[in-house]
């Protein structure tokens, strides 16, 4: 795994911050695709891409992060808005391709800071900061959660062969 602080330059990561919590950002209700943990079990999503092709009028964000990410074939790009709840909620162990003939990468950036995190199967637990990259094999099974101290949690989910 690799984690990476204060990964895009102050001016692309405002940009894609702003863009994000932007009023104009379109964000669409979706299920949490894992096991039903609890009643919670909601998230607003946005892909940017997938399926070989664009998705989104706001593919352009992508831009941002292709130079710093260096993928050889992109697979997906999705943002995922988890809002804030009285206590943190795991929304249950997943992996995001089942794919072993390819080393594909899931990559995620965190948009905002606030108490929720990422959860590893090994229990390794990586913080929701501003600004943070992390990249790491896609069949390692982890777990996004909610947060308790900010009015939600954003995240950009990347799939990728580099």
């Amino acid at each position: 795994m690799k984690i990476y602080k204060n990964f895009l330059d102050k001016e692309k990561f405002k940009q894609t911050q702003d863009t994000l919590t932007s009023t104009e950002f379109p964000w669409y209700l979706n299920g949490v695709l894992y096991e039903k943990t609890t009643s919670y079990n909601h998230q607003l999503t946005h892909t940017l891409y997938a399926n070989d092709k664009a998705n989104s009028a706001f593919f352009d964000i992508s831009n941002l992060f292709k130079e710093k990410i260096n993928w050889f074939c992109l697979l997906r790009i999705k943002a995922n808005l988890l809002q804030r709840t009285d206590k943190i909620i795991e929304h249950g162990m997943h992996t995001d391709y089942q794919d072993k003939t390819h080393k594909i990468k899931t990559g995620i950036f965190y948009v905002n800071t606030n108490n929720g995190y990422t959860k590893f199967k090994n229990n390794k637990i990586i913080k929701s900061e501003e600004n943070k990259y992390i990249e790491f094999d896609c069949s390692e099974p982890h777990t996004g959660t909610t947060c308790t101290d900010s009015d939600y949690r954003i995240v950009i989910n990347f799939n990728y062969i580099k």
